[in-house]
């Protein structure tokens, strides 16, 4: 398994020509871009879309008029006011935010956070040790993209057509699976919403129905199903930890020291409500 040793961030490209040229009247200017690295390296898109074998992403810096989408009660209350955002700052309008593999949906989202608010990220952390909840300050230029690349090791197989491979170990069924998009971040959404209203959370098996593309080479939805719902724990556990291993993402994770009692471990990131405002 290898690691990018390079930070998450977005490079200007002052070679490239403006992206968009803001015009009022006598008044006009260029809005910067930045171009955000793809954890993915665009390897995992059809070769239809815009980004397939693309390393990076342009991108425009986030402007008061996206400021009024994050405010937004009513985009914030259908859940689509970061999506309005994002589609807002891409610069190729030919990219649906939708379609973004997860992982560099994340890293869009960093990128334009840290370019619109800087990079220090303060929010409110529960310690592990003493439930002490505490302000504390994240370095969102420590975040590091993560890439297996080829090195997935001998229980996972990339496949010719971006989908992965491997055999589970107490069932010995061969699953093929995907990376997930947008559209299925959606689909867990509404999702989350019905299990609200049924009262039983469905977010394991949820996510191994999105993933999985074949079971011993049966696509059907009958075998998807029935191996869903009657899949032991063993291999369930295992294949999301296959996931887990190939999927391009962001790593976020960081030291963190408790004020009152000094216990320290790395921490995820909470990228909580207050992720765009925490110090505005």
């Amino acid at each position: 398994m290898s690691r990018n040793s390079d930070r998450l961030g977005a490079t200007r490209q002052d070679t490239q020509p403006p992206a968009q040229m803001e015009d009022s009247g006598g008044f006009s200017f260029v809005v910067p871009t930045d171009f955000v690295e793809l954890p993915s390296g665009g390897r995992f898109y059809s070769p239809n879309h815009p980004l397939h074998n693309q390393e990076s992403i342009e991108i425009k810096q986030m402007t008061a008029k996206e400021e009024d989408i994050l405010t937004s009660q009513a985009l914030l209350k259908k859940g689509v006011a970061l999506e309005r955002v994002i589609a807002n700052l891409i610069v190729d309008k030919r990219i649906n935010p939708n379609s973004l593999l997860v992982g560099d949906k994340n890293a869009i989202i960093i990128a334009i956070r840290k370019y619109g608010y800087g990079n220090i990220y303060q929010t409110k952390v529960t310690c592990p040790s003493c439930s002490t909840s505490q302000d504390y300050s994240f370095d969102l230029n420590e975040a590091n993209i993560y890439n297996p690349g080829d090195d997935l090791g001998e229980d996972v197989a990339l496949n010719e057509n971006g989908t992965f491979s491997t055999t589970l170990p107490k069932t010995k069924v061969n699953v093929c699976f995907r990376l997930l998009t947008g559209t299925d971040e959606k689909s867990f959404l509404k999702g989350m919403e019905d299990d609200k209203r049924s009262k039983v959370e469905k977010s394991i098996t949820r996510q191994l129905y999105a993933i999985i593309v074949s079971l011993n080479g049966d696509t059907s939805e009958e075998a998807k199903r029935y191996f869903v719902e009657n899949v032991p724990s063993i291999d369930s556990r295992f294949l999301r930890t296959a996931y887990k291993l190939a999927a391009p993402n962001i790593d976020l994770t960081q030291n963190f020291v408790c004020s009152e009692c000094s216990h320290e471990q790395d921490m995820e990131v909470p990228l909580s409500a207050d992720f765009f405002w925490s110090n505005n």
